[in-house]
């Protein structure tokens, strides 16, 4: 037997051979990777021994919490009976069939037909191609402009980086690509306050930017909109009560599809079991990954409304469209589990009614911080925005980068938190406990009083 690896080793290795996502490859091979080695529950253990509490789920996904026994059986008895056939050439697996059955099952109820593919970037993907396909079979070809928004993400593919709306993503790679148009996020903090808008108010204002928009585009070409019920990536931005009951009322004025990108929100992140349910929408189409599986095996897929899919069944032919790992049976099979156990353990409830709550009163204390300008929740979703002069509102210089700052003391303090910008965001596993939670607070505001003496240190504050 081989000796383990020193961590050392094992970064160089990394520095060697493995280019990770979205990262500046000669700064991380300056500092090395930490190296994660095991995981149980909400808990990450790194070479070194570290236990840290991951407070973002893996990347979003690991809703049902590492170690998960159920979910490795489901993998390990499909491996043996049949480890992997395609949805090509007229055939299926037991697998995709029950899983298209299920999320029948617990989707809103105009949803009654699935796409499967293997991420949220491929999800969004096929949006583009299913409902310009849709438009191109009802004869109306020349509605294919799709409308996102700035500050998005849809994933990092030519599509999904083009839905999405950052500019650090469209600058490299010729993006966004023909077709693709984007109006203002809802994010009040930048947008209404300063105008003294309630948030409600600010919240129509805001659903009118897509009003303007198709019809500065033209009706007749303008095929869809798309949104994340709440923008996960973009530093979990909670739109207004009011608007996504508007910006649904506006897509059925003009006839546009209405599409939900569920690929943070769906599986109970939210309180419910998907974010238009929690945001009070209906969509036409809806995205989904990552909690699917909990991230333990790649799966995605598009839910099909029944005004698409009778369209693309009825009368659109062959749609030119797939992959590979398309309804994946291993992957369908831990979805089964990972869904027969969020409703075992009534993780849905859970949020919605227990730890969901709790989470919110505790970071309205935590809004008391004072480098705290605002502290949002929804589910088991949060945000923190970092602000040079609480009382004003003002921020950070860019160039401080204090989100970065107070990242650097959360991963040193045993907890993850993402920094978009000076917007330090969390979504722990949904298993999460009270008790956790309150661990999970302590750290993150040690991690707040430590990034408050760099900033008197330094005298960056007002």
């Amino acid at each position: 037997m081989n000796a383990p690896r020193t961590t050392a080793e094992l970064q160089a290795a990394d520095s060697a051979h493995f280019l990770h996502p979205f990262t500046d490859f000669q700064g991380l091979a300056r500092k090395g990777a930490r190296i994660i080695e095991r995981a149980e529950n909400i808990y990450l253990w790194d070479t070194e021994g570290h236990k840290i509490l991951d407070a973002m789920s893996g990347l979003w996904c690991v809703n049902v919490g590492y170690g998960q026994k159920a979910l490795v059986d489901a993998a390990t008895k499909q491996m043996q009976q049949l480890p992997f056939y395609n949805a090509f050439f007229q055939t299926a697996t037991v697998p995709a069939i029950e899983l298209a059955e299920r999320l029948a099952q617990v989707t809103p109820p105009q949803f009654q037909h699935v796409f499967f593919s293997s991420s949220g970037s491929e999800s969004n993907d096929t949006i583009v191609r299913m409902v310009r396909r849709y438009w191109d079979v009802l004869g109306q070809p020349q509605r294919s402009i799709i409308i996102s928004r700035h500050n998005a993400y849809h994933g990092s593919t030519m599509a999904g980086a083009s839905l999405g709306g950052m500019i650090g993503m469209h600058a490299q790679g010729g993006l966004p690509i023909p077709g693709i148009v984007h109006i203002e996020q809802p994010y009040w903090w930048d947008h209404g306050r300063e105008q003294g808008l309630t948030r409600e108010a600010f919240g129509l204002q805001a659903a009118h930017w897509l009003e303007e928009k198709i019809l500065s585009s033209g009706p007749e070409n303008v095929a869809a909109f798309i949104g994340e019920p709440i923008q996960g990536a973009g530093g979990v931005i909670i739109p207004p009560s009011t608007y996504w009951p508007e910006v649904q009322r506006i897509c059925r004025k003009y006839g546009v599809l209405l599409v939900s990108d569920e690929v943070i929100c769906g599986f109970g992140r939210t309180g419910q079991w998907f974010g238009c349910e929690t945001m009070g929408f209906e969509p036409d189409l809806m995205t989904f990954a990552k909690g699917v599986t909990s991230g333990y095996v790649p799966l995605g897929g598009v839910m099909v409304g029944e005004r698409v899919a009778r369209v693309l069944i009825e009368q659109g032919g062959e749609f030119n469209h797939g992959y590979t790992y398309s309804g994946h049976p291993v992957a369908c099979a831990v979805a089964l589990a990972n869904i027969g156990l969020i409703q075992e353990l009534k993780l849905v409830e859970h949020v919605r009614e227990d730890v969901g709550p709790y989470l919110a009163q505790a970071y309205a204390q935590l809004a008391e911080h004072p480098l705290v300008g605002e502290a949002q929740t929804c589910g088991l979703m949060g945000a923190l925005l970092l602000v040079k002069d609480k009382a004003r509102g003002t921020a950070f210089p860019e160039a401080l980068a204090m989100g970065m700052v107070c990242r650097g003391h959360c991963f040193r303090e045993g907890v993850i938190m993402r920094a978009v910008g000076d917007r330090m965001i969390i979504a722990p596993p949904l298993v999460i406990t009270r008790a956790q939670i309150d661990e999970m607070v302590a750290l993150i505001r040690r991690c707040l009083d430590l990034t408050l003496a760099d900033a008197v240190k330094h005298g960056w504050l007002h």
